[in-house]
């Protein structure tokens, strides 16, 4: 069993009283995974990195982070309990609010934890909400998801998860890495654009009939073309896919199976 994590107390300016040993592993966390992106993330991410600036030596402020995002997109962070339920996630996203629960990993779980702490959020996905198509494709998708039947949210998030957790990009110097679950763990940033993964072309209906488990290095990464694909995604019938990809069943999984079900959503990363 992994440690539980509780979120720590926001005051009323938004500011968390991170301790010595929090700011230490915000510390560790920050300097190797800028070790190893350089070559794996694209530029799209690189340049937030650049905007925002966070520091080295100290979990970043909410309050800090949300006045340079306003300005890039009208984005912000929220803070949230470790866990939220699928309702209350996409209708943030709704508002333009992504959430971060305000913990991060204990020091014997620096390589991976299951629930998405405060260094995965921030680091893996505020640089890219500087970024109005990825920002867009956010918003697009909280309010497409608050429509369809809940039954099928947990299929529908595999859109976000083979986009905004775990997608990948052409570019003119190969392909990078632009998902946040990719980009804020050590692990998948070294694996991903090896050959020990599969790569596909992005396919809405195909991802729908994807399943995947979060607790694994991922065998399969969709890409897409050009960044703008993102928001051009949710142009298509999505609801109407997901009747069809149900009708025509799942892929069979390229993973081994678990000892529970791990296609969880968005409470998990």
């Amino acid at each position: 069993m992994g440690h539980t994590y509780i979120s720590n107390p926001v005051d009323e300016k938004g500011f968390v009283n991170w301790s010595s040993e929090e700011n230490e592993t915000w510390s560790k966390l920050i300097q190797r995974q800028s070790e190893v992106i350089e070559s794996v993330a694209c530029d799209e991410f690189k340049k937030g990195l650049e905007i925002l600036n966070f520091s080295e030596d100290r979990v970043p402020q909410l309050p800090d982070v949300n006045k340079i995002l306003n300005d890039c997109t009208g984005w912000g962070v929220e803070p949230v309990d470790a866990i939220i339920q699928p309702a209350e996630f996409f209708t943030l996203l709704t508002k333009k609010r992504f959430p971060a629960a305000t913990f991060i990993r204990i020091p014997k779980e620096l390589n991976y934890i299951k629930e998405p702490d405060i260094f995965h959020e921030i680091y893996g996905h505020t640089p890219l909400l500087t970024n109005q198509a990825y920002g867009d494709f956010m918003e697009k998708f909280g309010n497409l998801a608050l429509k369809a039947n809940p039954k099928d949210r947990r299929r529908l998030f595999r859109l976000f998860w083979f986009t905004i957790e775990f997608g990948l990009l052409k570019t003119d110097h190969g392909l990078k890495a632009y998902g946040g679950g990719i980009l804020s763990s050590i692990g998948e940033t070294k694996y991903c654009l090896t050959n020990e993964s599969e790569k596909q072309e992005f396919s809405t209906l195909n991802v729908l009939r994807t399943p995947y488990r979060i607790d694994i290095m991922q065998p399969l990464y969709f890409v897409i073309n050009e960044f703008n694909d993102l928001f051009s995604i949710l142009d298509d019938d999505i609801l109407g896919l997901i009747e069809k990809s149900k009708e025509l069943g799942d892929f069979a999984p390229k993973y081994p199976p678990a000892s529970q079900d791990n296609d969880k959503g968005p409470m998990k990363c």
